[in-house]
Parts: C-alpha cells; structure tokens; sequence
C-alpha cells in the first residue's frame, strides 16, 4: 500500500485526536511493558512453553473473530506454507530467543538488543541478492547503532551482570525478526495483513510449543510451581500485548503517516528500561544510558530515512508499505 494511501485515508476518516492518542499510548506503554511481563512470566512457566501458549491463544481468538467476519475465506494451503514459514522465523526464533535469554538478562537490556532489529534488516537487505544499497542516513544509524550493542554488551557492562550467552541469544533473535521482516515480502501470505498475523501466531506458537516439549521444558514444568504473578504475566501478553496493543498499531497505520507510526521501535526501549528500573529494581548504569541513547539515535535514523519502511512489532509480524 503507497504511503500516500495512509495520509489519504487520515485526511478522508479524520478520527478525533483523542483516540489517535490512545492509540499510540497502548502501542507505546503496552508494548513498552511486555518485556517486563515476559521476565516475570519466565520466573516460574517455561520460556519456549510460555511464549508458545501466549501466541497459540492470541492467534486462535484473533483467526475465530476474523473467521467468523468472513476475512478467512481466500485462505489457501499455501498461505498456511508460508504463514508457518514466517511463524517459525518470527516467534521460535525471535520471541522464543526473547523468553529464553530474559532468565538471563533484564527485560530493559533485552529491549535495548531487540530494538536493533532495524539495523539487521538493513543489513540483510543490503547482503540479499537484489538488495539494496543503504544511503548515507542508514549507514550512519548502524555504525551509531553497533556502537550502542557493543557498548551495552562490551567487557564490564553493567558490572558484569550482563550474561554473554543471553546477550549472543538476544543478537542472534533480533536478527531472525530482521530475516523474518525482508522475507515476508517474497512468501506467499493472505492479502488481509490481521489474517497473516493470526496465521502466523497459530503457526508459531504451535512450533514453539513443540520446541517446549522436545527440549524437556514441559517435562521439567511438571515439577515447578506457578506463581500467580507469572500467570497473570502470561495473560497480559495475550490480552494486551497480543491482541489490543497490536490492534491499535494496525489502525495507526491506517490513519498517520508509517513513519510516525514506527515511532514505537525508538520509545519502546525507553519505556522497558525505566519500567525495569522502577518496578524490577534492574540497575541502570551510565553506561546503559550511553548504550540507549546511541541505539535510540541509530533507530529513529534508520526508521525515519528507509524509502520503504519497515516496521517490527515486539509481537512478531511487520507492517509493510509499499
């Protein structure tokens, strides 16, 4: 869809600004909020077990509601090919990598690593056969950006309580969203981008349960108790962070220009790491500060100055503007 379309479609339904600004207050504050959530949902449910759960129950209630308006009739088995495809590259290795690696690291650092996500798809973009090649702007906002990562995950961050294994899992899930993201353009997928979601929901949290069951976690879960605090965790990245604030991000980018729209990917990371701060009590260094400026400089370069936007949500599938 031309970006054009949304400034056209803003101007013809023009919604009151105040549902504009609760839009953007869900999609920034909830989704600012899931990293928290996922590191107090991990502290007792398996993190490939919990995060499968979560998006099998968002993509089942998402499908049904889409199903039942009759938005799931042009649904082939090659859509659900590639909605799998794209399932498994977004939620096993990119949420998954997420709930795994924040049993090791605090939700605000998980946040800082994942909002990276843009200077992979630059990379990949540029490596991929008919990529193409980054202007100035781009390349300026990944050497900032890398030199935020490397700050934040350097010898003697955080006084040494940033866990390498973590921080590699967390390098390596941003990238899979980023392959996830340049490869959504060229699998096949429903035309209606909430059916492709709920497909690739249900798609990848069945494989992420599979993952659960293959490496033990369901196993082991059988004898660990669940707190409630991780229980109510769990249902807050369904209701909320699945289904609501990826609802109104949807009809943002209906209704605002895609590039004020992804202005979530550079606040996000801010919201997580002062949420961390002040209810988790995770530290906040002068060198987190340092780290999270530069990568906010480097995201809010890369996404205002891509001639084709594109933008990753914390959930998993991206929004494309063609």
């Amino acid at each position: 869809m031309p970006a054009g379309s949304s400034a056209a479609a803003a101007m013809s339904v023009r919604p009151r600004r105040w549902k504009i600004v609760v839009a953007f207050a869900c999609v920034y504050l909830i989704w600012g909020s899931t990293y928290l959530a996922i590191r107090y949902a991990v502290e007792t449910l398996p993190p490939l077990g919990m995060a499968g759960l979560r998006f099998l129950v968002a993509g089942a209630g998402l499908y049904v509601w889409l199903a039942s308006r009759g938005e799931t009739r042009c649904v082939t088995p090659r859509h659900w090919r590639g909605t799998a495809l794209l399932g498994t590259i977004f939620f096993l290795g990119g949420n998954g990598g997420v709930c795994w690696a924040e049993t090791r690291v605090p939700s605000g650092v998980t946040a800082l690593i994942i909002a990276c996500v843009p200077l992979w798809i630059v990379a990949i973009d540029w490596l991929r056969p008919g990529g193409s090649r980054p202007n100035r702007w781009l390349v300026a906002g990944a050497a900032v950006g890398i030199a935020g990562v490397a700050l934040l995950i350097s010898p003697g961050a955080m006084r040494g309580c940033t866990d390498p294994l973590g921080a590699l899992v967390l390098l390596l899930a941003s990238a899979s969203w980023a392959l996830g993201t340049v490869a959504s353009s060229h699998v096949p997928r429903p035309g209606n981008h909430l059916v492709s979601t709920a497909m690739q929901m249900l798609c990848g949290g069945a494989v992420l349960l599979l993952a659960s069951a293959a490496t033990g976690e369901i196993a082991r879960a059988d004898h660990i108790h669940v707190s409630g605090r991780s229980l109510l965790s769990l249902g807050y990245l369904v209701v909320l962070g699945s289904l609501v604030a990826f609802t109104a991000y949807n009809w943002l980018l209906q209704v605002v220009p895609p590039a004020t729209a992804g202005t979530y990917a550079f606040v996000n990371p801010g919201i997580a790491v002062v949420l961390g701060w002040a209810v988790a009590g995770e530290p906040v260094t002068g060198r987190i500060l340092a780290a999270a400026s530069l990568i906010v400089v480097a995201v809010a370069l890369i996404v205002t100055h891509r001639k084709r936007g594109s933008f990753v949500t914390p959930s998993g599938p991206p929004r494309f503007r063609k």
